[in-house]
């Protein structure tokens, strides 16, 4: 009995942790649009939403590969705020290294080398609160197409 009552009591602290990882992170009125403009869109354990354009090859990104990325960054009303597409040169960061947004450094970690997908970014996992003036308000869905050119893998 008394091994009972301990998981009875681990089960209820554990609940706000197991509730807030469920809850959803989008504004309701951004959640409206995202639904109707994406039914089909697919949900990460984190809440960001993606829909596979185009699958790549090869294997997941891992946290500190060196990844090359081409995108098109806009706000849910679909005004671009930020695009880099440059086949020679594109876009390199480390993944997982808090170079770019949360919401990147997650969904990466989902993605292959050749893989181009709309991610949904809500706003708590970009720019949150603050946003990035003038182009990103605050409290800002984020909208990207991101392809992933190439990965070199942390030596």
């Amino acid at each position: 009995m008394p091994l009972l009552r301990i998981f009875a009591v681990c089960a209820v602290l554990a609940a706000p942790v197991i509730l807030r990882a469920q809850r959803e992170k989008f504004p309701p009125d951004d959640l409206d649009q995202i639904e109707k403009r994406w039914p089909d869109a697919k949900k990460s354990n984190t809440g960001i939403r993606y829909i596979v354009e185009v699958a790549g090859k090869g294997p997941i990104l891992q946290p500190g590969d060196i990844v090359m990325v081409n995108y098109t960054g806009s706000l849910l009303n679909g005004t671009v705020f930020d695009q880099h597409h440059d086949r020679k040169r594109p876009f390199m960061f480390r993944v997982d290294r808090g170079l770019v947004i949360d919401g990147w450094d997650q969904i990466l970690q989902l993605m292959r080398p050749g893989d181009r997908w709309t991610v949904i970014v809500p706003p708590e996992l970009a720019y949150g609160r603050r946003g990035s003036p003038p182009k990103i308000p605050e409290y800002a869905t984020l909208v990207f197409d991101l392809e992933i050119i190439g990965v070199k893998k942390e030596n």
